[in-house]
């Protein structure tokens, strides 16, 4: 994600040719954020899956499954996996011959959430100067989300 001017830590993604951060999300299957960290962008998308893992390793010690798009591929990362503990991962990958749209299954839980997060004016770009408030502003907008999901289904359940 692009980054103001302001100071702090950021970096260059020279796939998308932008200076900034980028941010690594783990949801349950409803798409709820369960862990969230922000990096400079010059770090791997392998390397950022397994911080974030890492991160929630404690809190969720139960989760065992995860699911990840091609990017998260590779040998690098199921090896640090088996360091941090017992995970299956499922790499949910498009097939090279596939033109156009292609819904894949799980994959889409997860870019579903960063649309709802970055509906938040303050996402939809880093104007943070710290890493931590970064991360923080991620929590807190899910929090936003939770809230009105919860306050959506009580209005429902109310009018029945």
């Amino acid at each position: 994600m692009k980054t103001t001017e302001s100071g702090g830590p950021r970096g260059f993604d020279a796939g998308k040719k932008i200076k900034g951060r980028k941010r690594h999300i783990v949801t349950d299957t409803q798409g709820l954020l369960v862990g969230a960290i922000v990096h400079t962008a010059d770090i791997q998308d392998r390397d950022g899956a397994r911080d974030v893992l890492a991160s929630i390793r404690q809190t969720f010690p139960w989760l065992r499954h995860v699911f990840a798009d091609g990017g998260y591929a590779g040998d690098k990362l199921r090896t640090a996996l088996t360091k941090i503990g017992t995970w299956t991962l499922d790499i949910i990958k498009r097939s090279d011959a596939a033109k156009g749209f292609k819904l894949l299954p799980r994959r889409w839980v997860v870019e579903r959430t960063i649309a709802w997060l970055n509906r938040n004016r303050r996402l939809a770009k880093d104007f943070e100067r710290t890493i931590e408030s970064a991360t923080t502003w991620l929590f807190i907008a899910s929090v936003n989300q939770i809230t009105r999901r919860i306050a959506r289904d009580c209005n429902q359940n109310a009018s029945l």
